[in-house]
């Protein structure tokens, strides 16, 4: 039963890397669990969440 979907959560892949981009972008990115590229990680759907992922949305997809 590995493909029922867990409501709630949020995965979230690292697609693109943090050199030049700004200070707060590699901190929203690391506040979010991701270090390297490809990371992915699974999360807890909450607004802050969805602000971290708004704010870097260049930099990150989410996943299904």
């Amino acid at each position: 039963m590995s493909d029922v979907k867990v409501s709630g959560t949020v995965k979230v892949r690292l697609v693109k890397g943090l050199r030049g981009t700004q200070a707060r972008h590699r901190l929203s990115v690391k506040a979010l669990g991701l270090r390297k590229l490809n990371d992915v990680r699974e999360l807890k759907d909450s607004p802050s969440v969805r602000g971290l992922i708004n704010q870097v949305s260049y930099l990150v997809r989410v996943e299904n």
